[in-house]
């Protein structure tokens, strides 16, 4: 399923843990036809993972998560995740049939070594690039990161980190509200809100480490996050001296978010990621 590499496979099921700083938007249904260039790497953008052959961006719940790994089958590290939303595809059943589905869908991703990269787009088709993740802890308990992308610069090969964060976030959790429970297996089960991941397959590029596999199949996968200590806060969303991957200015970030989000941090979070499901793309009509 991918190219050879000197990167180890690391198979699934994955079990994970750390802190998950977290906050949902909403995409419009318009919003959702014309997806921000910011959606997807260069890599992806220029594929059939951004076309409608991958899929029809129809909005909905969407994400943003930055995550501090401290244990994984690939040791420690840390990730960017951006979803915009569902997506509709298409899949066939039998005689040819063809039917419409949705799911959430990572459209970009980052992280800060190159095991996961590989493993995350080989495994579960996750559109993983690398990245620089620049984390300061102030004395009032506000917690801020910067990710500089290796995929901004122009560089084919990926080899080196942008002297420019592409995104930039601060948080800082709430004093007054107590820490609470939080399962996403549970969200799911009381019908809130469906979790399960559906990826197309991905492009291969020519990172330097050998990090970018592609994949032919379909993925889905439905992860599970768990924690007892999760607790509200805000996020300023001040972008600063950051920079999309166009080498332009967005204070917002996403087009339409405001500077200040509410949304949560679960802290000692376990995550689990199951094995996937594949399939084949469907048949062409042409």
């Amino acid at each position: 399923m991918a190219e050879e590499t000197a990167i180890p496979l690391i198979a699934s099921p994955w079990k994970l843990k750390g802190s998950v700083y977290a906050f949902a938007y909403w995409t419009k249904v318009d919003a959702a036809g014309n997806l921000p260039d910011i959606a997807y790497s260069p890599l992806e953008h220029a594929s059939s993972f951004a076309s409608s052959e991958g899929g029809r961006p129809i909005g909905g719940l969407s994400m943003i998560q930055v995550i501090r790994y401290t244990e994984s089958p690939a040791g420690p590290y840390d990730e960017l995740l951006i979803s915009p939303g569902y997506f509709e595809y298409v899949v066939e059943i039998k005689n040819g049939k063809r039917v419409k589905k949705k799911h959430l869908r990572i459209t970009r991703a980052y992280v800060s070594q190159k095991i996961t990269n590989w493993n995350g787009r080989t495994n579960w088709n996750i559109p993983k690039h690398l990245a620089r993740f620049d984390w300061v802890t102030s004395d009032d308990g506000q917690i801020s990161v910067k990710v500089f992308p290796h995929d901004t610069t122009s560089d084919p090969k990926e080899s080196s980190p942008s002297s420019t964060p592409f995104f930039q976030v601060s948080f800082k959790p709430t004093s007054y509200l107590p820490s609470f429970p939080l399962s996403f297996k549970v969200l799911n089960s009381i019908g809130i809100i469906n979790t399960t991941l559906v990826h197309p397959p991905l492009p291969a590029g020519s990172g330097s480490q050998g990090e970018l596999p592609g994949t032919n199949r379909w993925s889905a996968v439905s992860p599970n996050l768990w924690s007892r200590k999760t607790s509200l806060g805000w996020f300023d969303l001040q972008q600063g001296d950051a920079r999309d991957s166009l080498g332009s200015k967005n204070d917002n970030f996403w087009p339409g978010l405001g500077r200040w989000q509410l949304g949560y941090v679960m802290n000692d979070c376990e995550v689990d990621f199951p094995d996937g499901t594949y399939w084949d793309p469907p048949k062409s009509t042409n």
